[in-house]
């Protein structure tokens, strides 16, 4: 085990020599970053297919080039995010300069997760170092190959003084989270993210936990059938369901089923062949633990499509669950997972019901091309985003 409470003192003394701080140093360190990514793609690649079985397609879709992206757009705005601010003056201060600085924390812990291992990793590291702080870096131990590229990589890209990687499982995070840290940056699970609070409550640290839910998606009749049957059916079975804002479970009509049913079958057919299995195109799951976890929620459920999985692959055919109720063992958590239940209701009202009745959802997705039902479900729902006739674009908004 690393000596955690060294390689933190000695990013706090880096941070106190007021090295990070310096704009130009800033954007050397995410110029640097950059040039990581740009000449480590194919590696970044391999790891994501050793850890998740990623086709090198979605690799670069919902991570290298996301990463890449968002690295750009953070140094072309960093001259402009550290400006100070000029608040609205009174009649007191009328005559007085008055600024607002942005002060870095100082040393910024972020923890990454699993399933999309280099993005959401690597967003708030370049986050981190854009402000001005010292960062210590942990890696999901869940994904080893991405893990262990991101340990030996980052070093010969950015400023060991500041910036560190540690690797490790629980142990090693337990230790960690007793070390003094100015903030916490978290990705994972609710139970993990507990933890994670309650060592941020010990020494007053400030936090970000960024942690999952279940994500209703509601269908009337209005909508374009085939085309919501599509971008549901591509939010949900990217990266096989293992997305923290995938659409969790399907509300519709009766009527509404059966269409979407029959859309997608077809556009199963059409996207993974008549053996799944066989699809490069395909995710894995990422242990058996969870896999045995995913299996568990489709025993003695009424399977509409695929259900077939091989656990010594880890793989899970696309599946989609009929006649489901609230009480089943799929509406209970998170699936996370290439598993998608359908709940009937009659109803868009019937719909909100059922979404408030429950802890509040990370994202609402709608499909209606009524105007009055998109209102109602924007004003009598509570999520972290909605996005309406579409799923996971809302991610994609970098406008901040």
């Amino acid at each position: 085990m690393s000596n955690f409470a060294d390689i933190v003192q000695q990013l706090h003394t880096t941070f106190g020599s007021g090295r990070t701080r310096d704009v130009a140093f800033r954007e050397k360190q995410l110029q640097n970053l950059l040039r990581m990514y740009e000449e480590n793609h194919a590696e970044m690649a391999r790891a994501l297919a050793a850890d998740l079985r990623k086709h090198k397609q979605e690799a670069y879709l919902m991570e290298i080039e996301f990463l890449m992206n968002d690295l750009r757009s953070t140094i072309f705005k960093l001259r402009d995010w550290v400006k100070p601010d000029r608040p609205e003056k009174t009649m007191v201060n009328m005559m007085d300069g008055v600024f607002i600085y942005k002060d870095p924390y100082g040393v910024v812990l972020v923890m990454g997760a699993w399933n999309y291992p280099l993005q959401v990793t690597l967003v708030p590291v370049a986050a981190a170092i854009a402000a001005g702080n010292c960062v210590l870096i942990k890696p999901s131990e869940v994904a080893p190959a991405t893990s262990r590229f991101i340990a030996e990589t980052i070093p010969k890209y950015l400023d060991q003084d500041c910036y560190r990687v540690v690797e490790g499982g629980v142990k090693e995070t337990s230790e960690l989270l007793k070390q003094k840290f100015d903030y916490i940056f978290y990705t994972g699970s609710g139970r993990v993210g507990r933890i994670v609070h309650q060592a941020c409550n010990e020494n007053l640290t400030p936090c970000t936990l960024e942690l999952g839910g279940k994500s209703p998606c509601y269908i009337d009749s209005t909508a374009d059938i085939a085309i919501a049957t599509k971008r549901i059916l591509w939010g949900k079975f990217i990266n096989a369901g293992q997305t923290c804002i995938a659409p969790d479970y399907v509300l519709c009509s009766k009527s509404v089923q059966k269409q979407f049913l029959e859309e997608a079958r077809s556009v199963l057919k059409e996207w993974y062949g008549e053996n799944a299995k066989d699809s490069p195109d395909l995710c894995r799951i990422i242990n058996q633990q969870h896999f045995q976890r995913l299996s568990s929620m489709i025993k003695g459920a009424n399977v509409a499509i695929g259900g077939d999985m091989d656990a010594s692959e880890k793989y899970m055919a696309p599946t989609v669950l009929i006649d489901v109720k609230a009480g089943d063992p799929v509406m209970q958590d998170e699936i996370f997972g290439p598993i998608l239940p359908i709940l009937t209701v009659e109803s868009p009202q019937e719909a909100i019901n059922f979404i408030n009745a429950r802890s509040q959802a990370l994202v609402v997705y709608i499909f209606t091309q009524d105007a009055t039902t998109q209102e109602l479900f924007i004003h009598r729902t509570t999520s972290g985003s909605m996005c309406l006739n579409d799923t996971i674009m809302q991610y994609t908004e970098t406008n901040r």
